[in-house]
């Protein structure tokens, strides 16, 4: 039976798919053991119990050995005990991803950023940079998809704005703000004054409990150094 809604819309099919982009938390896991995974993924949560309730997580088996065989279904329980929703596995061999399959997990894509597999000296092929004019409010999401975003404005708590490229904000930092999300990790942020709720470049991130005191709300810049985040003043 047809329903009322669907007559009124002239569509009688009871949904479509449409490709779209989210967000993913990427877990890198280097080895299996249940116990140490979930005793620093608890200490994770703690941190920023807001950012990771309900999160969507991918697992990255590019680490792992390739003898080693996880139990994701166990894994998949553990995230899930800390409030994380387990969606799919990346990267690693065949009985890996078999594992992986078993447990009811997606296999995802392996392939690299196109910008993390640049050169140096390459320029960034069709890049598109996006500026707002406007504070970015609580609840609000800003991509910048193969390119920088640039806010003239305030990131309000509970906003969150994300680039391909760098994050450029020139007014008070206060969201959550995350540059190079496919991947680059030359990628870098720069605000005007950081007040952040947590902070991330190519994956690695840093929540305001961890901020160093002499550089909240400081203008300053973000970016990784030999795989480390690295915040430091900018000179005025």
């Amino acid at each position: 039976m047809t329903s009322r809604s669907a007559l009124i819309s002239g569509n009688p099919d009871p949904f479509e798919l449409k490709g779209s982009l989210f967000t993913l938390t990427v877990l890198h896991l280097r080895h299996p053991d249940l116990e140490a995974i979930d005793r620093l993924l608890a200490d994770k949560v703690r941190q920023a119990p807001g950012f990771f309730q309900n999160a969507p997580v991918v697992v990255d088996l590019d680490g792992m050995a390739a003898t080693a065989i996880p139990d994701c279904a166990g894994l998949c329980r553990v995230l899930r005990e800390r409030g994380l929703i387990p969606v799919g596995v990346r990267n690693g061999n065949a009985a890996q991803q078999q594992a992986a399959l078993a447990a009811g997990l997606a296999l995802l894509p392996e392939g690299r950023s196109v910008l993390n597999s640049r050169k140096p000296s390459e320029p960034t092929a069709t890049q598109r940079n996006r500026l707002v004019t406007q504070p970015v409010r609580s609840g609000q999401q800003i991509y910048a998809a193969e390119g920088d975003l640039i806010l003239l404005g305030a990131v309000s708590p509970g906003a969150e704005v994300l680039a391909d490229g760098n994050i450029h904000v020139y007014g008070p930092l206060r969201g959550r703000a995350l540059a190079g999300i496919k991947g680059d990790t030359r990628a870098r942020i720069f605000c005007q004054s950081l007040e952040a709720e947590l902070v991330s470049i190519a994956g690695h991130y840093r929540v305001i409990e961890e901020l160093e005191a002499e550089v909240r709300g400081r203008s300053v810049q973000i970016f990784l150094a030999d795989e480390r985040l690295v915040i430091e003043p900018l000179s005025r």
